[in-house]
């Protein structure tokens, strides 16, 4: 039988508060993270995710005092990341309350760190975020798309999408797969804030790489979204924030359209 797709809202946090921007600048005050997180369970939400969004750019450890207040009002499973450098950063997190540790910019830096914690915490508690963006320089050995007549790849960018690294994105998920990671979180950065939808070329070929469970992120406006994600890709969680930040819709009322919709979800 087939698993239940998962709805999951998305804390970006920068000095402890919930911020949303567009293509991972222009960005804005949306909330107290732990309002929004008790919101979000109460509401049916299937887990929680909280990005601290600037600790990897600025070298600072995940605000561990946050991460606490949060885990203290909600019942779901809790994925904590940005600032998670070593395996004592992740054993810290996960004292402090979240089930799972995601990690990206270190990753990409020091790849054994994957293998570590997954032998350490589990494969389950290991999310490898991955940050994607269309490169179009035609570099070869890449895996390449074409839209428009333009070709392009997707490359993986840290610290906040704010550098990049030359790696496939395509290839790095299978990478990290192999490693030990036990789920991709995968933001597209083109569509991250337009609320036009996911990038579905980018999801499909991660899905279709790899056979981890894989959260799509990065566009989603609207419950359609969502749908046509989970039709289109073998996706296994449609990951939002702007829809729920800015009450757009709420959790309840997206899980409710997509059943109506015959995606099996959990109500």
């Amino acid at each position: 039988m087939t698993l239940a797709k998962r709805i999951i809202p998305c804390l970006d946090v920068d000095n402890g508060r919930v911020v949303k921007g567009v293509n991972f600048a222009q960005v804005k005050d949306a909330g107290d993270p732990v309002e929004l997180a008790k919101k979000y369970s109460e509401h049916g939400a299937d887990e929680l995710v909280f990005l601290d969004i600037t600790a990897s750019q600025q070298e600072r450890d995940t605000m561990k005092g946050v991460v606490r207040s949060v885990a203290s009002v909600i019942d779901i499973p809790f994925t904590v990341g940005g600032g998670i450098r070593k395996l004592d950063d992740a054993r810290d997190i996960l004292l402090s309350g979240a089930d799972k540790v995601s990690i990206n910019t270190a990753a990409v830096k020091n790849p054994e760190l994957v293998t570590q914690l997954m032998s350490i915490f589990g494969k389950q508690c290991v999310v490898l975020a991955i940050d994607a963006k269309r490169n179009y320089d035609g570099a070869k050995s890449k895996t390449m798309f074409k839209e428009r007549g333009k070709k392009f790849w997707f490359e993986v960018r840290i610290y906040g999408g704010k550098e990049g690294t030359g790696l496939d994105a395509i290839k790095w998920a299978k990478e990290v797969e192999r490693r030990g990671a036990g789920e991709i979180l995968l933001t597209s950065i083109d569509a991250d804030g337009t609320e036009n939808g996911y990038d579905i070329d980018l999801t499909k070929a991660i899905c279709n790489s790899v056979r981890v469970p894989v959260i799509a992120s990065g566009g989603c406006g609207s419950a359609r979204h969502m749908l046509d994600v989970f039709e289109r890709t073998d996706v296994d969680a449609a990951l939002a924030a702007s829809i729920f930040h800015y009450e757009k819709s709420t959790v309840d009322k997206v899980k409710k359209y997509l059943k109506r919709s015959g995606v099996r979800i959990r109500i």
